[in-house]
């Protein structure tokens, strides 16, 4: 069954009848449309709408005609992970040679690598040579020796260059050292979001005192940042984001965090060293007490406080 939302109604399109008896020779855009599964999809292209040029899709749940598909838009959404990426959906694509918009919002499970910008080049947009508009959210998932899931990146995290992602999840039981998040910021050097959860102390913390001293550390530089979630860390990596002497990002960030952790590490809201990285966040999300001091409004006076 699909679905398609026109002036808030719901009308219901039954495609388990014999294209001949439900079809349209004059429908041109049809959008809005769930569905349940892949197979049903390839309903829409049996014929049934032949001057069909546009399609939206949102597909609810996961995945196959080898005929020419003459859509000029088409546009695909799934709320799930699908698998089958080289299988299943680039020769779906492939049977649309005259596509010229394509959207594709997806989460996709791979075997071997992230989909990144050379992928899409050699897979899709060198296949496709009427297309001009190309719009895009794919999130990969892999495994690490085909047990661990790649939702979150760890230390293991192998090496590569990461142009077009923009959100970056951390996690691991071992710490992450100032080293790791200068593999990080130059692995994803277009991040704009990064959440970090571990609980573990840092094990080669520089102090601060020894920085000052003998000033050797690597700055890790996230040119591009403008959401930071570090509300499950442990006190380390705080110091690690909020030391100037340790990162560098530009204006306007978005932030997440303990209060009482907040607090500790700026020293109740005094230490010039987390000052500057403090002064650059424009709104904060604080998670635990709720009763908050003078001294962190005069610290981030400019900042939207939650």
């Amino acid at each position: 069954m699909f679905s398609e939302a026109s002036h808030e109604n719901f009308v219901p399109l039954l495609f388990d009848v014999p294209s001949r008896s439900f079809s349209s020779s004059s429908l041109l855009v049809l959008k809005n449309i769930k569905v349940q599964h892949f197979s049903q999809l390839l309903y829409v292209f049996d014929g049934r709408f032949s001057q069909l040029h546009t399609l939206i899709i949102d597909l609810i749940n996961n995945v196959l005609s080898t005929d020419l598909i003459e859509n000029k838009c088409f546009v695909l959404s799934c709320a799930w992970e699908i698998s089958h990426y080289k299988e299943l959906l680039l020769p779906l694509i492939y049977r649309m040679s005259n596509i010229e918009k394509l959207g594709l919002y997806l989460t996709i499970y791979v075997n071997d690598k992230f989909i990144d910008g050379n992928d899409l080049k050699k897979n899709i947009i060198n296949r496709l040579p009427q297309l001009n508009v190309f719009t895009l959210d794919i999130r990969s998932l892999t495994f690490i020796n085909n047990q661990i899931e790649k939702k979150r990146i760890t230390n293991n995290f192998p090496g590569g260059l990461y142009q077009y992602v923009r959100f970056i999840s951390l996690y691991d039981e071992y710490s992450f050292e100032h080293e790791f998040f200068i593999k990080i910021s130059q692995l994803f050097p277009f991040m704009e979001k990064l959440s970090l959860i571990n609980h573990q102390s840092q094990k080669h913390k520089q102090s601060y005192k020894s920085i000052n001293d003998n000033y050797n550390s690597t700055i890790v530089k996230y040119n591009y940042l403008i959401t930071l979630d570090i509300e499950e860390v442990h006190d380390d990596y705080i110091e690690e984001f909020l030391f100037n002497t340790k990162t560098y990002f530009h204006n306007n960030i978005l932030i997440y965090i303990n209060y009482k952790s907040l607090e500790r590490v700026t020293h109740n809201f005094t230490r010039d060293v987390t000052r500057i990285n403090c002064a650059k966040i424009n709104e904060i999300f604080l998670f635990g007490k709720k009763n908050y001091s003078n001294s962190l409004r005069d610290y981030f006076s400019c900042a939207i406080i939650h």
